[in-house]
């Protein structure tokens, strides 16, 4: 007897929901992880007082950045392989990048172009032009606002937050600093998150929204850059809230194995000792060897890559920050140019199912496996230092734990490294081994296991620490 159309149209939707393990990521909260690196920039009167925290009493003719370019900006963003840039609109001290009609500290009151100057929206042209994510940090601490510490500065953060979406969107990513300190009357606001979250949900839905509990991205729990080698997508928000209400800074490092949303870590570090540009650091810039080995502890355990780059007195990029830049991203491309299970010698089979599988090293999440225990087979004995893996995470992060077993020619065990999640990307670098077969075993996971991507790689040893 024929099913009904209706009843064969359920059982496929059931089948492919049933692939699903929820919570799951939003089309935007998938872009945003294939961002994977991008820039931060702090920049404002803090870069011509040396502060890193103003007190909001700074003088506005402070701010004068005699040959600011932020086309510069955007040039070099893009050379390094960034794919964005979130700047500071509006930071502690109240001063508005923009000439916003809810305060008096900003652009318009300084002597930089006459009053006439706009950062915020010379920045977002340039990333249009460079073909960039342009993002916004907007404090709702104002150390300079005299409504701040009463219920009127609520509506007045919500009217600048309408200020910037109507004038320099599209906003990729809207990024909030849950610190919550005294204004200029002494008074500490109460922020109402909830009225904050509504508005961009109804301004912007496909803006993704950074704090400390989200709603779309997390705080990494440091500003080291460095995520935990556990590293959930899922994060427990039930009862906590931004700022000192936030869950503990280990939970945010590594999420909850069943958390109610999705809610990924964001690992942001800046290039120099401080945040703001400071000369007496520009000989103390990280190295692009040490911005290598931070990508692997952020984006290589799950999370994204915000690095903090910023601008000098003159409103631009110095060299020091440029070479650095630039060297990293050579770094990541000879480290990964060259993934050596792509050779057609190597032969890839499912161990759960004894097939061969050709769909891994496609460079496509849309592709996956269902496996337990993949064996990998070398045709000769190859030189290795470095795996990488992926989940389909479109449809749920699910390992919980697996190892890497190398081999060598003859089978005996080389080497075991053990690992707990994937998620989207997971970098696992090691002493170099030469290995004829490498087994990746699935030990344990919420459901059964996805894997959409696996590389083999053999990087500068001296780039992998010991």
């Amino acid at each position: 007897m024929k099913q009904p159309l209706t009843f064969l149209l359920l059982f496929f939707c059931m089948a492919a929901m049933a692939q699903q393990v929820a919570p799951l990521p939003t089309a935007s909260q998938l872009a945003w992880h294939e961002t994977e690196y991008y820039w931060f920039t702090h920049f404002g009167p803090n870069t011509f007082t040396d502060k890193e925290w103003g007190h909001g009493d700074e003088p506005e003719d402070i701010f004068n950045p005699t040959n600011l370019d932020c086309r510069q900006w955007a040039r070099l963003a893009k050379a390094s392989g960034a794919k964005g840039i979130i700047i500071t609109a509006k930071h502690h001290d109240g001063f508005c990048l923009w000439p916003s009609k809810y305060s008096t500290h900003t652009v318009r009151e300084s002597k930089w172009r006459n009053g006439k100057g706009d950062v915020v929206k010379e920045l977002s042209l340039a990333c249009k032009e460079y073909g960039l994510k342009f993002g916004v940090y907007l404090s709702p601490w104002d150390r300079n606002h005299p409504k701040y510490g009463t219920s009127a500065y609520n509506e007045v953060f919500v009217n600048m937050m309408k200020e910037i979406f109507a004038n320099y969107g599209p906003i990729s990513e809207f990024w909030w600093d849950g610190a919550n300190g005294e204004g200029p009357n002494g008074k500490k606001q109460v922020y109402d998150w909830p009225l904050f979250r509504e508005t961009i949900k109804k301004l912007s839905p496909n803006t993704v929204v950074f704090s400390d509990i989200g709603p779309h991205i997390r705080w990494v729990g440091n500003e080291n850059g460095v995520a935990g080698t556990t590293n959930w997508n899922l994060l427990n928000v039930s009862g906590f809230s931004a700022g000192a209400g936030a869950p503990s800074t280990d939970t945010l490092n590594s999420g909850n194995i069943f958390g109610e949303k999705w809610i990924p870590a964001e690992c942001d570090v800046s290039i120099r000792p401080g945040w703001f540009y400071h000369k007496e650091e520009d000989e103390k810039v990280k190295s692009a060897e040490t911005l290598f080995n931070l990508y692997l502890k952020s984006v290589g355990r799950g999370a994204t890559m915000l690095l903090n780059v910023p601008p000098d007195r003159r409103g631009l990029i110095t060299q020091y920050d440029s070479v650095s830049l630039i060297g990293f991203k050579k770094l990541r491309e000879q480290s990964f140019a060259n993934n050596l299970l792509a050779k057609s010698s190597v032969i890839i089979r499912n161990s759960s199912t004894g097939k061969i599988v050709k769909t891994l090293t496609d460079n496509k999440q849309s592709t996956y496996e269902k496996c337990t225990v993949l064996s990998i087979q070398f045709r000769e004995p190859t030189a290795i230092n470095t795996v990488v893996l992926r989940e389909p995470i479109q449809l749920g992060q699910r390992v919980i734990s697996f190892r890497i077993v190398l081999k060598d020619a003859g089978g005996a065990i080389i080497k075991e490294i053990a690992g707990t999640t994937i998620g989207r990307k997971r970098i696992l670098s090691f002493a170099s081994v030469t290995a004829g077969n490498i087994q990746i075993i699935i030990d344990n996971a919420k459901a059964t296991p996805l894997i959409s991507e696996v590389g083999v790689y053999s990087i500068n040893e001296q780039l992998i620490e010991q």
